[in-house]
């Protein structure tokens, strides 16, 4: 069931989303050559419980960490554990934080230090399919609208689109209804309402788009070793368009 959350209970999730987004900034200068992938997490969940929030994600379904952490090949769901970043690397850290019983998600792919010219482009064109479907993101516009948008621009740059995965609602759950792909038709799905609040990000590849789970049960792979790259927001549907409750 789609919920439309009321003034009050978008506070809290404004609230819940700025805590993430302040999070990833905490974040950002400790993702570099030599840390473990372990001791990001720490960091996150030190710093998210400082704001009177807690991890959204440790816990969820027996997910056992604060972050998900995913590096080059790795789509999502990665766990945070002795791995230590190296140069060339990329690495997408999925940030959940719960205020008061409201969630705020965002994930975002960051480069360890010099990455391809190839792979940069991956980053770039990832992150401005996420923009491409938040230009869709209005009343009376449908889930389909939003998710042709970035199937549509990830085609235009010969990116593989990861169907098996999807955006989201978000609310007193980490994961409401509705569902949205990054891959749809025009005009097609749930219509967007104001007070809908919605997680969009696209997870593309440099490959093929087909994935594998690892033997954890939770982490997502590319099948043909190629990297991925992830970047969400969580927004809410306003009277004349939409709000970004995971940034600044």
């Amino acid at each position: 069931m789609i919920t439309i959350k009321s003034p009050r209970e978008i506070e809290l999730l404004r609230i819940a989303g700025k805590i993430v987004y302040e999070t990833h900034k905490y974040l950002k200068p400790y993702i570099k050559e030599g840390i473990k992938t372990k001791e990001l997490d720490k960091l996150a969940e030190d710093f998210i419980r400082s704001k009177g929030a807690t991890p959204s994600f440790k816990g969820y379904e027996g997910f056992p960490t604060a972050l998900c952490v995913s590096i080059n090949s790795e789509v999502v769901h990665g766990f945070p554990s002795d791995r230590v970043l190296k140069n060339g690397d990329v690495v997408s850290i999925d940030i959940g934080a719960c205020y008061k019983g409201y969630h705020g998600d965002s994930g975002w792919t960051y480069k360890v230090g010099e990455v391809s010219e190839e792979v940069n482009e991956l980053l770039k064109n990832t992150e401005q399919a996420l923009y491409e479907g938040l230009k869709q993101v209005k009343p009376g516009n449908r889930i389909g609208d939003v998710s042709n948008a970035i199937e549509t621009y990830a085609k235009e740059h010969k990116l593989g689109v990861v169907k098996e995965l999807c955006g989201h609602g978000v609310g007193t759950s980490v994961h409401e209804d509705p569902e949205v792909p990054n891959f749809g038709t025009k005009n097609t799905g749930p219509r967007l309402k104001e007070g809908m609040v919605i997680a969009v990000e696209p997870m593309l590849t440099l490959g093929r788009p087909d994935v594998y789970v690892h033997s954890n049960n939770w982490t997502v792979d590319t099948l043909d070793g190629s990297p991925s790259a992830h970047f969400e927001h969580t927004i809410v549907v306003t009277n004349d368009g939409y709000e970004i409750l995971t940034g600044e």
